[in-house]
């Protein structure tokens, strides 16, 4: 059993907070191949991303792909780092500021609502996020993990890495989790305000005769997952349903794909490098393409898709190749985030200054006895 930690100082009738803890994957420190070993280890370890023995995928980790893939993960890192540092780490960070703004803005509690982030996989952890919260005295929880889509392995991991930390605490705080917003009005909103934006830039595709097409990526899992009863494959299709009815586009107007597959065993399909090399070899001469499963820009997005998926889709004849930004920090994801927040404060009520004032007034007298 966890040794519970001791209790933050606290002061009769203080006045609680509520406590808002936003997470991501998580980014390595540098790109370069120390600082990629340690987070692939972290990352590759979870039980919940590699579903096989420990025993044996353990032996494979070390023997084969902490030695190769770090090397090999830290070349693409750097092709995407800025002066500032990992974009997922940036935007993140971007992301916490806005919230904690328009929280104050907007929400009757915004004085009391305490707003920090963590990564899943290395820093800032999870852990040293939660104790961030706690010495606020935090009487309500809640966890947002920015995924939209559920996943075991992702939402899933990092519910499960928040509870293991939890449990060590002597006051566990009232909690709510946010395990998916795939298909939350406002998400679909950001996705499609976004997508306008850039259009309104670049120029609207032309889905006749097959001379355009929207795709959109996301990340891929193992196809074994999704016949044990993972979500994750039909959220995906109803984010993508959703978001194509908000545009006023058809069916044959966009096409949805899965990237980022690891290792020989089927993952969920179609691929997305398939999917732009059929495309571009049946004359479709532009590809707008987006990412719905990712909250930030990250590896996966600014040098998977805008740079290696580009290059597939023009050496197979492609045109025009427009990658759409993630969400990121834009006026639309923040107001976004912001409701569903909102949505999940619903019912929690923090004791008045009042209640507050009088739990000291109750207090100070019954020590004077």
């Amino acid at each position: 059993m966890s040794k519970l930690k001791p209790e933050p100082k606290y002061i009769h009738g203080q006045q609680p907070n509520i406590g808002i803890l936003i997470i991501n994957l998580g980014t390595p420190s540098a790109p370069t191949k120390s600082a990629l070993k340690p987070y692939l280890k972290e990352f590759l370890s979870d039980k919940r991303v590699v579903e096989i023995p420990k025993i044996i995928w353990l032996a494979i980790l070390h023997a084969f792909i902490l030695p190769f893939r770090s090397k090999v993960s830290a070349l693409k890192y750097a092709s995407i780092w800025t002066e500032q540092g990992s974009p997922l780490q940036i935007n993140t960070q971007k992301q916490l500021h806005e919230l904690e703004h328009i929280i104050k803005q907007k929400h009757k509690y915004g004085e009391n609502i305490k707003v920090a982030y963590a990564m899943r996989y290395n820093q800032p952890c999870i852990e040293h996020a939660l104790e961030e919260l706690r010495h606020h005295h935090i009487q309500n929880l809640i966890i947002f993990p920015l995924y939209p889509q559920y996943c075991s392995s992702t939402t899933g991991s990092t519910i499960e890495k928040v509870f293991d930390v939890l449990k060590t605490w002597r006051v566990i705080p009232s909690i709510r989790t946010i395990n998916r917003y795939h298909d939350h009005s406002a998400y679909i909103e950001a996705l499609k305000q976004t997508i306008l934006e850039r259009w309104n830039k670049i120029g609207i595709p032309d889905f006749s005769n097959n001379q355009s097409k929207l795709v959109m990526s996301f990340h891929g899992i193992p196809e074994r997952n999704l016949r044990l009863g993972d979500y994750y494959h039909c959220e995906c299709h109803k984010t993508a349903r959703l978001l194509a009815e908000s545009l006023g586009i058809s069916k044959q107007d966009y096409a949805v794909s899965f990237q980022s597959r690891l290792g020989k065993a089927k993952w969920l399909q179609p691929y997305t490098e398939t999917v732009l090399e059929k495309l571009a070899k049946n004359g479709t001469k532009r590809v707008d393409i987006i990412c719905p499963g990712f909250s930030s820009d990250c590896l996966e997005t600014l040098e998977e898709i805008a740079i290696e998926a580009k290059a597939v889709f023009i050496s197979y004849g492609g045109k025009q190749f427009e990658y759409i930004p993630c969400l990121n920090d834009n006026i639309y994801s923040i107001e976004c985030l912001y409701k569903i927040i909102e949505d999940n404060l619903q019912g929690i009520n923090l004791p008045s200054l009042y209640d507050v004032e009088k739990g000291k007034d109750a207090y100070t007298a019954q020590v004077a006895k």
